[in-house]
């Protein structure tokens, strides 16, 4: 999310090699390793949550990470993305690159956004699948 400029994370990546995640994925039957410097799940997924993946199911768990926060006016917008954006491009310069289509002249053009950042992460050499979306908070302030 965009505070006033500054990038705030509000979740913390799913990822086998989290403690918590691994004794998780162990605990149900699982197995973590780590193949060529990337933890994976049953040597395949590199994320422990996720929608699809049915062959991993039992693993790759759904259920999200949530957070509860009051909506103030330096709020300005949340970025939400897939994991083949966040391994190339930072929080900081995510909202940095989003921030003039979102705050000011330009911030009708959230499609725009998004765009530039899926290109900024393929420059960059992700080779990943690559989602992102944009919500502009203001709209939201009371």
């Amino acid at each position: 999310m965009s505070r006033g400029g500054v990038a705030e994370a509000l979740t913390v990546d799913h990822c086998p090699s989290r403690q918590d995640e691994m004794e998780r994925i162990q605990r149900l039957g699982g197995y973590v390793d780590c193949c060529r410097g990337v933890w994976r799940i049953q040597g395949s997924l590199a994320v422990s949550r996720g929608i699809g993946d049915s062959q991993l199911k039992r693993w790759v768990i759904a259920e999200p990470e949530t957070k509860i926060l009051t909506i103030e006016p330096e709020c300005e917008f949340l970025i939400l993305a897939s994991d083949g954006l966040w391994e190339k491009v930072s929080n900081q310069e995510a909202v940095e690159l989003l921030r003039p289509f979102c705050i000011g002249v330009d911030s009708q053009q959230p499609l725009s956004a998004c765009k530039k950042l899926v290109d900024l992460a393929v420059t960059r050499g992700s080779s990943d699948d690559i989602s992102a979306m944009v919500i502009q908070l203001g709209q939201f302030v009371q």
